[in-house]
């Protein structure tokens, strides 16, 4: 018999991180048979620091317990399975430390001479009525700055890393090679809490003796446009930049080169660059060896440190943003107007084309867009302000010349390439999907070409949107709206791995939670944020919103149910308790406007967009906050009870009791009706358990009734759309949730597959029938919720205790589909399931990882499942 082996070593469910920010991590690994235990070694070089055997089922999140771990500093790990028949190979892994305390810079911010952002500020009002400046945006930005320092590297050299941040974003290269294949770092961050440092291993680019580190620094989301209204400088008017370069050599010794004095900067080839405007690029004024020792410093003035603060730097906590795919063009034609390439699909990104034959000064524009009008015409689907998507290239004329922008990305499926003497050849054209670069752990195959579309459709959206922090949408607004995540986190975690992701977003969110215990809508939040709140009238100065702000518990318990970590809880059950005291100290008082079941369809029916859009929130508002608050004060007594603290989960308990039993005296009558006629009222309502027992029935007919008259399609808004199958599901009215789901009529999911969606859209009726497009987002997760049930109902893969150490495995083979496959990344491995019918059979095919107790239900039986590969066949 072979011996068990470790698999998938991970460390804070990282593959050898680099630059962790944590002294005491965490272990997870794999294994590939039945073991009775592990044994686990850490070493700094060759001292042990850590060794001790753990049980067999202590093999996720096993945290180090040996002596604090040093800043910058590689670590080995190991890690072998014990068995009644001996023991397994040991399975190595290493992983990195950052710099662990901001105290421990040397480092000084550097601010390049540079004229301050234009202080730009504009309403929601001036959204809506497309009110912006008159001046074209090469006139109000401004350009990207250069930074470069030189060092030089004695004999030696063992290992170099480059620990890196802004109030911007930047590029680094040494000797012309960039430092890492990393974009737009260090990433968005509520900047005045926490900024992010980036790091990167630089050992193989550097070279004996001289050598110059070059940073290009541009506006980012620190001065640049950002947003649903696109003002610019939200948190600053100055960009800045700091870095350590950590050298260490094999005698012992270490050298720190630090920012500071003998940096030197000028402006570089970018006439401007900003995340919403696009960037412009005179390659005539590129300098090759700009960041080369062999250039000299005519023309660089010397940049004078600042004493600006370094306490909010903290490493990047997972995974940077990266180029992630790239796609080639699905179509290519000229028009009057320029060549117009389809991709085939939305994303967020950019456009790399390469520019055989254009002569020095030839401009070259790009443009995006998610949408084309139905006889296939230019559309601008996103209205607003600065937000124009544009690109500009001045050619050099040299031969060889390609351009990718560098500080900026787009949402859109389609570019508009103008300037150009002739049609490029396709292969010269390349969409770069950008994205935090996040480890595919799922997969999803249905027999149903609808919804196989749909489920690509949600993890393109998840793509696009997870940029850093998750965002609404990735062209018009790239905001962190709470609410989005919160309904969509579980969807995202079957497809991706999203644990530190989330986290570090999170951090963010606890971070910008007001100093009363309120968690903003957004996050991260601008210091202008919280002025245009402060100002707004209406739905503009919301601040904190039931189902939006309940984020702060219902993301942190999703990420514990799917992966097991508790770690998650114990960060954030502070800032949920302040959240929670705040709501219910608040609850007496006059209600405030919330966003309630934000765009329900039939509250949007009826009348102009700037005139319906309050409806949902006035009408369904002042009844979805109630269970909110219910729904929160549960979980939350659940996750104090995870820690341990059984007292207080008692009295959580009975707050969430009071919550709903002064809601259903307030609300529910006697036929077990709500006084607002609306299917998201009625799905939260029971999905949340504020329907009193003796009335529930009643309830679920109302709804049914509910959908049944709007001809099985769904009505429901934001929050109660992940909510709507599973409530029918449960009630018993399992081909109800079917044909809502395979509804082709809109508004519904199939609606937006038939008509060309790549992605989820923001509104239901994006494309109207004729096909003529809205102006609207073609690329927002919200609704793709839906993905998660299809995980769970029609594959039938789910959780049954945290972090799937117990699986259901439940398919729905009864729906009308023939076949169905799905697996998922468990913390133990693959599980997975393959269901087919075929000869009047259903045949289930699974697998299941070691360390998970699953469980398959099929044909009213459970058949307990063995680790390893088995196969079930049922006849009727």
């Amino acid at each position: 018999m072979t011996a068990p082996r470790c698999h998938d070593l991970r460390v804070e469910h990282q593959t050898e991180p680099l630059g962790l920010g944590i002294r005491r991590p965490r272990f997870s690994w794999t294994v590939d048979a039945p073991v009775t235990g592990f044994e686990l070694e850490v070493r700094d070089g060759d001292l042990l620091l850590e060794h001790r055997r753990l049980g067999a089922d202590e093999q996720v999140l096993v945290r180090y317990a040996g002596p604090e771990l040093a800043s910058d500093h590689r670590y080995t790990w190991r890690v072998r399975a014990l068995a009644d028949a001996g023991s397994g190979p040991w399975s190595d892994a290493s992983f990195t430390t950052g710099i662990l305390d901001p105290t421990e810079w040397t480092a000084s911010w550097v601010r390049p001479r540079q004229e301050p952002a234009l202080v730009e500020r504009w309403t929601l009002l001036d959204w809506i009525q497309g009110r912006g400046p008159q001046e074209p945006p090469a006139e109000r930005l401004r350009p990207v700055q250069l930074l470069r320092q030189r060092f030089r590297v004695r004999p030696g050299l063992r290992a170099a890393r480059l620990y890196s941040s802004a109030h911007g974003v930047i590029a680094a290269e040494i000797d012309g090679r960039p430092v890492d294949d990393t974009v737009l770092a260090p990433g968005f961050d509520s900047y005045r809490h926490r900024l992010s440092v980036g790091c990167a291993d630089v050992t193989a680019l550097l070279r004996e003796g001289d050598n110059v580190l070059g940073i290009a620094l541009a506006d980012g989301w620190w001065a640049g446009r950002i947003g649903l209204t696109g003002s610019s400088a939200q948190f600053g008017r100055e960009t800045s930049a700091i870095w350590e370069l950590r050298l260490h050599y094999a005698d012992g010794g270490a050298d720190v080169v630090a920012s500071g004095h003998g940096v030197r900067s000028r402006p570089g080839p970018w006439d401007y660059a900003d995340l919403f405007v696009g960037e412009r690029y005179d390659a005539r004024r590129a300098a090759r060896g700009w960041s080369s020792p062999e250039e000299g410093d005519t023309g660089w003035e010397p940049v004078e440190p600042t004493d600006e603060d370094r306490s909010p730097l903290t490493m990047l906590r997972g995974e940077p943003v990266r180029r992630v795919a790239e796609l080639t063009p699905a179509s290519l034609r000229t028009t009057a107007e320029g060549v117009i390439v389809d991709f085939g699909q939305v994303i967020a990104g950019r456009v790399r084309v390469r520019l055989p034959g254009v002569r020095a000064g030839q401009e070259i524009v790009l443009e995006h867009t998610e949408a084309l009008t139905a006889d296939g015409a230019w559309f601008e689907n996103i209205v607003g302000i600065d937000k124009d998507q544009r690109d500009v290239y001045i050619a050099a004329g040299v031969p060889g010349e390609r351009y990718e922008p560098t500080f900026t990305f787009h949402g859109f499926r389609y570019c508009r390439i103008r300037g150009l003497d002739a049609t490029p050849d396709p292969a010269d054209v390349r969409a770069i999907v950008v994205a935090s670069d996040l480890r595919p752990t799922g997969e999803l195959r249905l027999s149903h070409p609808g919804l196989d579309r749909l489920h690509r459709n949600a993890v393109w959206s998840q793509r696009g949107n997870f940029v850093s922090i998750p965002t609404d949408c990735p062209q018009r607004e790239r905001a962190g709206w709470t609410g989005d995540i919160q309904v969509f986190a579980p969807a995202a975690t079957h497809n991706a791995g999203v644990a530190t992701f989330l986290a570090r977003w999170l951090d963010n969110l606890r971070a910008d939670q007001l100093p009363d215990g309120r968690i903003p809508i957004t996050s991260p939040r601008s210091p202008v944020d919280a002025a245009t709140a402060e100002n707004a009238p209406g739905i503009g100065g919301i601040v904190t919103s039931a189902g939006w702000s309940d984020a702060i518990v219902f993301v942190p318990w999703t990420l514990y149910e799917r992966y097991g970590d508790v770690g998650v809880l114990e960060e954030n059950v502070d800032a949920m308790r302040r959240f929670v005291e705040q709501r219910d100290a608040a609850g007496s008082g006059t209600p405030a406007l919330e966003f309630g079941d934000w765009l329900a369809p039939s509250t949007l029916e009826g009348g102009p967009l700037h005139e319906r859009i309050a409806v949902a929130p006035e009408l369904t508002g002042p009844l979805i906050a109630p269970m909110f608050q219910a729904q929160s004060l549960t979980l939350l007594a659940r996750i104090v009870g995870v820690l341990g603290r059984s007292e207080e989960q008692a009295r959580l308990e009975e707050r969430a009791r009071a919550v709903r039993a002064r809601f259903a005296a307030r609300h529910v009558d006697a036929d077990g009706r709500l006084p607002v006629e609306l299917q998201g009222v009625y799905v939260l309502a029971l999905a949340f358990d504020m329907v009193p027992a003796g009335v529930r029935d009643r309830t679920v007919q109302r709804l049914v009734a509910l959908v049944e008259e709007r001809g099985d399609r769904l009505d429901t808004g934001f929050l109660s759309v992940p909510y709507l199958l599973d409530v029918l599901w449960e009630a018993g009215h399992r081909d109800l949730a079917r044909r809502v789901l395979l509804q082709r009529r809109g508004p519904s999911w199939l609606y937006e597959v038939d008509h060309g969606a790549t992605t989820i859209w923001e509104s239901w009726d994006g494309i109207a029938p004729d096909g003529s497009p809205h102006p609207t987002s073609y690329n927002h997760y919200a609704f793709g919720c839906v993905d998660d049930w299809m995980y769970r109902r029609i594959a039938g893969i789910r959780p049954a205790t945290p972090g799937y150490r117990e699986a259901v495995l439940e398919p729905d083979v009864d729906g009308g589909l023939e076949a169905a496959a799905a697996h998922v990344t468990t913390p133990y491995g693959r599980l997975a399931i393959d269901w087919r019918r075929t000869g009047g059979a259903v045949v289930v095919e699974t697998e299941v990882p070691v360390g998970v107790a699953a469980t398959l239900r099929l044909d009213g039986r459970d058949r307990p499942l063995a680790a390893g590969r088995t196969r079930v066949e049922v006849r009727p």
